[in-house]
């Protein structure tokens, strides 16, 4: 009976299929693999044995369950996976199995090939929402909207605005998960305290064979381990990108608010459900999903970076912790990842709503425009903001409309016309450059993804 939300709640098949006890075992084996290939070519084993290793060395030949018997009886995961192999080798082939290594130089190279095959699959999700929310963008770069600060409005902004700020974020997610992909994704074959000892002078030639075996770069030095900054940087990286998709969803909810709801996710009445009591309800659950969930994600930094500081060459403090955190963190980003792009394939647009919240200040939002209009026209920016501000709090205190306070006050008449005041409080032509900004986002993304 499954326990973890994970195995059958969330998460996709494909995160799934990466951090699958199976597959996990099948990296190790190509590790195993990949350390008698590059020993037989350095002559410290029979080529024989290396060919004879390299055909069994999978889980066609290695059963996970023989795996797992074995592990019950020695409690140590890798040395159960070297007794597993030499069983079905022929001739004394398995005499060869694991020459040189330590146990880890086998787990953190395998989780380099899992970081890689993770880091594709989230990369080719973010690419696509990337490319989704731009072109949102470009649907309405013109869809003015009211700007929110504090929880206030604001000034007037655009839909386009917000879609291409996200893009231009993920975007820069994206480069982050490239450069943390290098850094993350090495090879090691360096012995018990990384120095090489048990395979002598050949030591490190068998160490940078090994990882092009594997197509992955040799790292310059270790320990007995890896050193965990740069898993605590990756598993720091999904966070951020967490957190984004948190923020995005996070807009789209209060958006969807009753009092607001401007925007909102797409609702099926004829099927779906909102609450189990209140037959009205439509509930924003994709955008609180990907919220919720981002906390988990969030929460496995301080794990991850306490994995970092161990004992001297290496204690095993961080193992069992990252086997926790290493699959959770890349499935339930895939997932939220996955959760961001259905709720901005089919977001709804409120416009008679969009345009109510727009007016609902009755034009004090157009204050700072008076303002720079008057100084613009010689008030001084001092007076002009203290006469504006009189008229706001005059409108505000008494709920009328600041566009009737203004064009009834004498000094700011002297510099503005009804035709001018007119003109200045029409939210819709107070954009600065909004329009050119999502543009030249446009215009950058074309070369994002050549």
């Amino acid at each position: 009976m499954a326990i973890h939300p994970i195995e059958f709640r969330y998460g996709t098949e494909e995160m799934r299929k990466v951090w699958d006890s199976e597959n996990k075992l099948q990296k190790m084996l190509e590790v195993e693999a990949a350390l008698a290939e590059a020993e037989a070519s350095l002559g410290l084993i029979p080529e024989e044995a290396a060919v004879e290793i390299k055909n069994k060395a999978n889980t066609r030949y290695v059963k996970p369950e023989r795996v797992a018997e074995i592990e019950r009886e020695t409690n140590h995961d890798i040395a159960s996976i070297i007794k597993a192999i030499a069983e079905v080798c022929d001739g004394d082939a398995g005499e060869y199995v694991h020459f040189g290594a330590t146990s880890n130089d086998i787990i953190d190279s395998s989780q380099s090939l899992l970081f890689k095959e993770s880091i594709a699959i989230l990369r080719i999700k973010l690419v696509k929402l990337t490319k989704t929310l731009l072109k949102l963008a470009e649907e309405h770069i013109k869809h003015v909207c009211i700007g929110r600060t504090h929880g206030q409005h604001a000034l007037p902004t655009t839909y386009g605005m917000k879609f291409a700020l996200w893009a231009d974020e993920l975007h820069r997610q994206i480069e982050r998960l490239d450069e943390v992909e290098g850094r993350l994704c090495v090879g090691m074959m360096t012995g018990a305290v990384g120095t090489t000892a048990a395979l002598g002078t050949d030591g490190l030639a068998v160490h940078k064979k090994l990882s092009q075996i594997l197509g992955l770069e040799p790292v310059l030095i270790s320990n007995q381990v890896l050193q965990r900054d740069n898993h605590a940087e990756f598993i720091m990286h999904l966070a951020n990108i967490a957190t984004t998709l948190d923020k995005m969803a996070l807009e789209v909810r209060n958006l969807q608010r009753t009092e607001i709801k401007e925007i909102g996710e797409s609702f099926d009445p004829a099927k779906q459900v909102g609450s189990s009591t209140m037959p009205h309800k439509m509930n924003p659950i994709t955008a609180e999903r990907i919220c919720g969930i981002s906390r988990v994600i969030r929460s496995h930094t301080i794990p991850a970076l306490e994995n970092n500081p161990l004992w001297h060459e290496r204690d095993l403090t961080n193992s069992s912790c990252e086997r926790i955190i290493f699959p959770e963190s890349c499935l339930l980003t895939d997932y939220i990842l996955v959760l961001s792009q259905k709720l901005f394939d089919n977001l709804v647009f409120h416009d008679e709503n969009i345009e109510r919240n727009l007016n609902i200040t009755h034009g004090l939002i157009m204050a700072e425009r008076v303002m720079a209009e008057l100084t613009r026209r010689g008030a001084g920016r001092q007076t002009a903001y203290a006469l504006v501000r009189s008229c706001s709090v005059e409108a505000s205190q008494k709920g009328e409309g600041l566009e009737g306070l203004i064009v009834f006050n004498s000094q700011i008449r002297e510099y503005l016309s009804l035709e001018d005041i007119k003109e200045i409080m029409d939210p819709h032509t107070y954009l600065g450059s909004a329009v050119e900004i999502v543009g030249d986002v446009l215009r950058e993304s074309k070369n994002w993804f050549l």
